[in-house]
């Protein structure tokens, strides 16, 4: 029997909320005051309950129950708080296919930041740091990702849930659910890849079921034609649903792009924003350290084409630090440019001429904003961004904070000097 329960999450975390504080085992003194002591000499006769009396109540019904649970707050906190409940709700709660309904029934929704994705480039793997307080933080070692110290994995991103990873010497590469523990292993196309070759990649579910999911690559490949070298960009998509790769896709870039490293000096990667039905990826141009040259290179998955567009601002002299794709206000393509501690959101919207430029909108003063002292923290640089929830990470010698470019309200996460590569983790979470 299909049940439809229209239920807010507010509604579904009270109903959990009272149920789990009401719950307490009885005491042998909390007897009803309706049943007689038992009196000397005369057995005492216990009653026997009428069906009315038994009779089961809404939160008895498992397939009601279940509705009621799906409608609980993403929070990593609300499915363990339920399973405290009694043994009937636990068993509810970590049953597999309940995990994968409640993740799929809060799909449409921005889902939760988690925390980063850690990439060291040593024994140590890909490792998880927790930005959420308690009760919802979620611990150290309950994402981690040991490799081969001679294989090291290296991280493209992370999206929907899931996190894409590029093996170098096997030539494939891995797309891993943290929170359910799945993986898949790809090879990539033959030839796609070269050790001199800049890749970059993305991964997203596709549209349905959220069992199924895309992978796109991206590279930017240097031709010589007689005196002549160009640039041209490459991108192919995988489908988990039919198993293969789609067709190359193809075109030319600026010379200027020539060697492009798909990672600034950093070490932070260059990783793909969604935006509609297109994915974004800053490529960039760094010599000795400094900017030369940088564009936007668009894959339309609809389409299935490649396109470069040109970024609204260049100051040279700068970084990939200084400056990432994102999603604007309001739906659309977005660019946040750092200087010094002033952060421009710019926005590229269509005119009545089917042109796009781009707009200047709003420019924020990170040091008022933040009160950091100028002389003290120096320029702050980009090291993340959360396409899902608009959020951007800015790291300082101070510290690292997350910034929501909406509303502007700020949080300083953790203090560190070092500038480690940081990929925001974004997803529903169910308990393991």
């Amino acid at each position: 029997m299909f049940l439809s329960v229209a239920l807010s999450a507010a509604t579904a975390a009270a109903i959990v909320t009272v149920t789990t504080a009401g719950f307490q085992p009885l005491s042998r003194a909390s007897t009803s005051d309706s049943t007689p002591p038992a009196t000397s000499g005369s057995p005492r006769r216990r009653r026997r309950s009428s069906p009315a009396a038994v009779a089961e109540g809404p939160l008895d019904d498992d397939d009601l129950l279940r509705e009621i649970l799906l409608c609980l707050p993403m929070q990593p906190s609300s499915l363990p708080r339920a399973s405290l409940v009694c043994k009937r709700w636990r068993c509810l709660v970590y049953d597999p296919g309940f995990s994968r309904r409640f993740r799929f029934h809060h799909h449409h929704k921005s889902p939760p930041l988690l925390g980063f994705i850690v990439e060291h480039f040593s024994p140590r793997g890909i490792s998880f740091v927790s930005t959420l307080d308690p009760p919802n933080r979620i611990p150290a070692g309950r994402f981690s990702l040991e490799f081969d110290q001679r294989d090291p994995l290296r991280c493209l991103g992370c999206c929907h849930g899931l996190v894409l990873l590029f093996s170098a010497r096997r030539l494939e590469v891995l797309v891993w659910d943290p929170v359910i523990g799945d993986r898949h292993h790809i090879a990539i196309l033959p030839g796609f890849y070269d050790m001199k070759t800049a890749i970059t990649g993305a991964v997203l579910r596709a549209v349905g079921d959220g069992r199924h999911f895309l992978v796109a690559l991206a590279v930017i490949r240097q031709t010589v034609q007689g005196q002549h070298a160009q640039a041209r960009a490459l991108s192919c998509v995988y489908s988990s649903e039919t198993g293969v790769w789609g067709n190359l896709i193809s075109t030319q870039t600026p010379a200027t792009l020539l060697s492009t490293p798909a990672m600034c000096f950093t070490g932070k990667s260059i990783v793909g924003v969604l935006v509609g039905d297109s994915l974004y990826w800053l490529v960039t141009r760094v010599l000795h350290g400094t900017l030369t040259s940088s564009r936007i290179l668009e894959l339309d998955l609809d389409r299935q084409s490649l396109n470069v567009i040109p970024v609204p601002v260049v100051q040279y002299g700068l970084t990939n630090c200084h400056m990432c794709v994102m999603r604007a206000e309001g739906g659309g393509l977005g660019f946040l440019f750092l200087s010094t501690f002033s952060a421009q959101l710019w926005k590229r919207k269509t005119n009545c001429h089917g042109v796009a430029p781009w707009e200047l909108g709003r420019t924020i003063e990170l040091d008022k904003l933040l009160s950091l002292e100028i002389e003290r923290t120096g320029c702050p640089h980009i090291v993340g961004y959360a396409s899902q929830n608009n959020v951007v990470f800015l790291w300082t010698i101070v510290g690292v904070f997350m910034l929501q470019l909406e509303s502007l309200e700020f949080k300083k996460i953790f203090e560190t000097d070092i500038l480690p590569s940081y990929y925001p983790y974004e997803s529903v979470y169910t308990p393991a």
